[in-house]
């Protein structure tokens, strides 16, 4: 396997005199990468404190010099919805991509729009179900119009795509076939950026090309399978570069910070290695359990409201039962009934993987899926236990069968609540074969291993850029 075009090496440089100009290549990298990285935080500041900012500062305003007669804004009331607003607004901007995603500024000033309106929305639906003015009109709607050119503003200073993230640039020590496995998997989205840009292969012989190879290529991190690491010469070498302050990784880790996804061989080697925090942590499965009870009361509300506009719509183009029932395998391999609204013209088999433009799925069903408003009944499922908000997949039970037979391990997924969303449902595509289900796999076992508050967290929020058809981290 060859470095990509634009990266080629000379395999032939001298390591001895590479060595003298791999400390001056990685200082000057690493110098412009901490501005980069600097730079690149402060639209996301500027975005997350400014939304706030606004509501509070036009809060003020109504109170001291629109409202008639005028107020003090000093009660706990007050400043609670002004917080709650506040945290809308935040999760709203978030959601649709903002400050970073948008391209343009006229896409910027389109989500800002979107969210904005999002917010607002959801406010006002709380005072209706209150029967009170939480807030001013001139406080929610304003926040709507100022967030706009505040939005755009924030925008602009992500600058060009440099300040978008550089990505790092790695050199891979590993043989032709796990390269190019690597390489395979990079094209899909990356926890953080990286470029491979040179490759020391095992199987050549040529391990002595690490020192050259890292300072003809700039490269910032080392990446090495587990036969570099067992070669006393590639060991060697990344130890002299690392000396030099480039970073080094194992191939399993590298997969794991920079994939989020555990490697294909390591499924097998270390899939029971770790502790599971749902099982290993009493704290953590308590309060876990206590966010799945929230999380599905307030998912019961537009389930409500939504219901009899599914029912109307079913009448057109969906005509059938409004909710259907499937079998799915839960905790502990339990079988349990999950809800959902009906997508599928009635009588359709569920027996095969739904494939993309499946002939069975109706126009508005569709629709649906398209939304993930189908989900919406399985907050019945988080609120009988049955489901977590944040989990793995729920397969169906002749599904499970198969897989378990074919995919190492994959039981080990059942030994936590099954999910309504999960880090291989926002990393991966919908899986319509083997081979899609063991990708996912390795998605799964990453959650397993980093199972925790922080983590669902993060599940939760890609979920929100997912629904809404951002992208990014």
């Amino acid at each position: 396997m060859t470095p990509p075009p634009d990266s080629t090496v000379d395999l032939r440089s001298d390591a001895e005199g590479g060595r003298s100009s791999v400390p001056s290549r990685v200082s000057a990298i690493a110098n412009s990468r901490r501005e980069v990285k600097q730079r690149s935080r402060t639209p996301a500041l500027l975005m997350f404190i400014g939304a706030p900012a606004i509501v509070l500062l036009l809060s003020w305003l109504h109170a001291h010099l629109v409202a008639v007669p005028r107020y003090q804004l000093d009660s706990v009331e007050q400043f609670g919805w002004i917080a709650v607003y506040s945290a809308m607004l935040v999760v709203a901007c978030y959601a649709v991509g903002l400050p970073d995603e948008p391209r343009t500024l006229l896409a910027a000033a389109g989500r800002a729009l979107a969210a904005g309106g999002i917010a607002a929305a959801v406010m006002s639906l709380f005072g209706l179900l209150t029967a009170s003015n939480l807030l001013p009109r001139f406080t929610v709607l304003g926040t709507v119009v100022v967030l706009v050119p505040w939005a755009v503003f924030c925008n602009w200073t992500v600058g060009t795509s440099a300040l978008r993230g550089a990505p790092t640039r790695v050199l891979v020590v590993a043989s032709d076939d796990e390269a190019a496995g690597l390489l395979a998997d990079m094209v899909r989205d990356l926890e953080r950026p990286a470029q491979v840009v040179g490759h020391v292969t095992l199987d050549a012989g040529d391990a002595g090309g690490v020192v050259a190879q890292v300072a003809a290529t700039g490269a910032e991190l080392v990446v090495v399978s587990g036969g570099g690491l067992a070669s006393q010469a590639v060991v060697d070498q990344v130890a002299q570069v690392h000396e030099s302050g480039v970073r080094v990784r194992s191939l399993t880790d590298f997969y794991q910070d920079w994939m989020g996804k555990l490697p294909a061989g390591e499924v097998e080697r270390s899939s029971l290695l770790f502790d599971i925090g749902e099982v290993h942590g009493r704290g953590y499965a308590r309060v876990k359990r206590l966010v799945d009870i929230l999380g599905a009361a307030l998912l019961t509300l537009p389930l409500l409201l939504l219901a009899p506009l599914v029912w109307l719509a079913n009448l057109v183009g969906n005509r059938g039962p409004l909710f259907y029932r499937q079998p799915r395998v839960g905790r502990n391999g339990e079988v349990f009934s999950m809800w959902k609204f009906r997508t599928m013209s009635p009588g359709a088999s569920p027996a095969t993987w739904t494939v993309h433009e499946d002939p069975r799925i109706t126009p508005v069903g569709r629709w649906l899926r398209r939304s993930h408003l189908d989900e919406l009944p399985q907050a019945v499922n988080v609120l009988r236990g049955e489901l977590s908000l944040v989990g793995p997949r729920p397969e169906q039970p002749a599904y499970v069968e198969r897989l378990v037979q074919v995919l190492p391990y994959y039981g080990l997924r059942h030994v936590v609540r099954p999910g309504l969303t999960g880090w291989a449902q926002v990393k991966y595509p919908y899986g319509a074969s083997e081979e899609d289900a063991f990708e996912k796999l390795q998605f799964d076992f990453f959650y397993l291993r980093h199972q925790g508050l922080s983590m669902d967290l993060k599940c939760l929020a890609r979920t929100l850029r997912t629904v809404t058809g951002a992208t990014g981290r």
